[in-house]
């Protein structure tokens, strides 16, 4: 069969790549063609848009980008047309995708599935209409949605595990824990690593990586080193405006799980990373600075629909970590937080404790076989 995905960033990417390898080994037949990246790319298939072409985030450089990314929705729905694709499959980013499916449910009889959905539960809940009219098949990642769909807005869906415990556990298979090796590999020293983890855009890297920094430095003088995860999609220029060049600060880029494999305690900035620092049982704080931090802390409980913003929390539905957000976020309460989760603190056990019931409600590792198994069976039961 022929399978079109669209997936609208790195982690898009990532996830949609391991959902197509599972569908080659199930699908003898399987061929695909879709818009993404590097990773979809290395497992076949037709890349007939770059994600990095279309990927903008935010209300600003949406409205600067606009006339591209309108080109990139009619070029997709073109695309669709002329592919004839047995199945559509949606990977997140639900701007660009809640279009698309609503067009391939009005224009043609070709299946939509959505994997990786739009985190309503958050915000915008309306979208909740279309996600249930333009799909036929809703594959959740996180266990805490089934009841937000199924019981508050009768939408079923499917929850198929998370892909963040696929991965971090082929990692930990592939990579056994070789701290000497990697001290090495990045000329560190012996010394226990506070893990900075700022994000991968830059507006998150600006907003957050100095004030992390800052709150971090004097650790450096009490037998501490930092290590900040870097992405090669943002400039040496921009961390070291954001790090100061700072000799205890040390840029790894492309490698945040070998850092939280060997870290003692993070600072995250809100996202899968605060997921993926559970997972390797790392203590953390979340943390993510805004302009007008103030009013931003005020207008939270109205903007958002949900009690708290990192998924360790979410999922377990209590404050197990901290989270500091807007004008919380400052250097005092980032250095308070830290010394309560470093080895002595006095919330460290209480977190480690509180990762392994999470892990539990996630379940065992198998996201991407059992919603290419779950995509199969309905275009089965269709045929």
């Amino acid at each position: 069969m022929k399978y079109f995905l669209i997936a609208g960033e790195a982690s898009g990417d990532l996830h949609a790549a391991n959902l197509m390898m599972v569908l080659k080994r199930l699908d003898v037949n399987a061929c695909f063609c879709f818009y993404g990246g590097d990773r979809m790319k290395a497992v076949g298939g037709n890349c007939l848009c770059h994600y990095k072409d279309i990927a903008y985030m935010g209300f600003i450089p949406v409205l600067m980008h606009l006339p591209t990314i309108l080109h990139a929705l009619k070029r997709c729905k073109e695309d669709i047309l002329r592919e004839q694709p047995d199945a559509v499959i949606l990977v997140d980013y639900p701007g660009f995708n809640l279009k698309m499916a609503q067009f391939v449910k009005t224009h043609t009889s070709i299946p939509v599935f959505y994997y990786i959905l739009p985190k309503v539960w958050a915000w915008k809940e309306r979208r909740i209409k279309a996600i249930r009219s333009f799909s036929d098949g809703r594959l959740s990642i996180l266990p805490f949605e089934v009841d937000f769909f199924e019981k508050k807005h009768h939408c079923p869906i499917t929850y198929v595990g998370n892909p963040s415990v696929d991965e971090v556990t082929a990692y930990c298979h592939q990579h056994p824990a070789d701290r000497y090796k990697f001290l090495n590999q990045h000329g560190l020293k012996d010394y226990p690593i506070i893990a900075l983890l700022p994000g991968s855009r830059r507006q998150e890297i600006k907003d957050n990586l100095r004030r992390m920094v800052k709150a971090v430095e004097p650790y450096c003088k009490k037998g501490y080193q930092v290590v900040v995860a870097g992405t090669s999609d943002i400039s040496d220029e921009m961390y070291a405006d954001a790090y100061e060049r700072r000799e205890c600060v040390h840029l790894l880029r492309n490698c945040t799980y070998d850092i939280l494999q060997h870290a003692e305690a993070a600072l995250v900035t809100s996202g899968t990373a605060t997921l993926e620092a559970a997972l390797f049982r790392v203590p953390q704080v979340v943390c993510y600075y805004t302009s007008f931090g103030k009013l931003v802390r005020w207008i939270k409980p109205f903007a958002l629909k949900v009690k708290y913003v990192s998924l360790v929390n979410l999922i377990l539905d209590l404050p197990l970590v901290r989270e500091l957000i807007g004008d919380e976020m400052n250097v005092k309460n980032l250095q308070y937080e830290l010394s309560c989760i470093l080895s002595g603190g006095v919330k460290r056990e209480q977190i480690l404790e509180g990762y392994e019931t999470m892990i539990q409600r996630l379940g065992e590792a198998g996201a991407p076989q059992h919603a290419a198994s779950h995509i199969l069976g309905i275009l089965e039961q269709s045929k």
